[in-house]
């Protein structure tokens, strides 16, 4: 009987927070191809969902929504990661970004221009920006970084055991300090963007609307802020 209750219980968690999901995945798709299905990114989360409900402890005094946000997302997150849809020609160019922020920054002792970046990557700033729109839906962490041999990426050293994913260290408390401290050096419209869409929840029209920029621009943007993110975590874990 106490089986039973307790599966009851868990039913009416997830129905009950099931719209939270729903506005998750529809959140994920402003910035997917249009080969990944709304619905399948809504299975995965009901997934993060259940795993919320299995294994929140209030005792720990955070609030169950926040908990099961971290979940649905985690469980999108990875899903997106092992189906691998980003194309690797993208994501190379976004490591060519990444390594070329990282050297300016340390020459010029500031965050670099766009014009800056294009003009060391050898690259008309058109095609710069058309780069940074090809990268839509970029992200801080890829399942890569996890891979050890000649293409281990700087969270190896940090990732420590075999278990690790991107959800798990995006939930580690050290890893979101350092990030909140690189999200603080991002130039100021960038900035704003970030935090618009990742903590405002608006979606790049919307966010476009508010800075009186395209969506185009706006996803340029985010690409660009996740690439200069990227390049300072692996200074940070480089010398940790």
């Amino acid at each position: 009987m106490n089986g039973g209750r307790v599966q009851g219980t868990i039913e009416r968690q997830v129905l009950e927070h099931a719209p939270l999901v729903k506005r998750i995945a529809y959140h994920f798709m402003t910035r997917l191809p249009s080969s990944v299905q709304v619905d399948d990114l809504i299975q995965v989360g009901l997934l993060g969902l259940m795993d919320a409900v299995e294994n929140f402890d209030d005792s720990q005094g955070a609030q169950f929504e926040t908990y099961a946000v971290q979940r649905i997302r985690g469980a999108i997150l990875d899903e997106l990661r092992q189906a691998d849809w980003l194309p690797r020609s993208v994501r190379r160019n976004m490591r060519l970004i990444e390594a070329a922020h990282n050297r300016l920054e340390q020459t010029l002792g500031r965050a670099p221009s766009e014009r800056e970046l294009a003009d060391l990557l050898e690259l008309p700033l058109d095609e710069y920006q058309q780069q940074l729109a090809e990268a839509r839906g970029a992200q801080l962490l890829y399942y890569e970084d996890f891979q050890s041999g000649e293409d281990a990426h700087f969270l190896d050293g940090y990732s420590g055991g075999d278990q690790a994913t991107p959800a798990s260290v995006l939930e580690d408390a050290r890893f979101r300090e350092h990030l909140i401290e690189a999200i603080e050096l991002l130039p100021d419209r960038e900035k704003l963007i970030m935090g618009l869409y990742y903590e405002q929840e608006l979606n790049l029209k919307e966010i476009g609307e508010v800075l009186g920029i395209s969506e185009s621009r706006v996803c340029q943007l985010h690409s660009q802020a996740v690439a200069r993110l990227r390049s300072r975590l692996r200074d940070w874990t480089g010398s940790s």
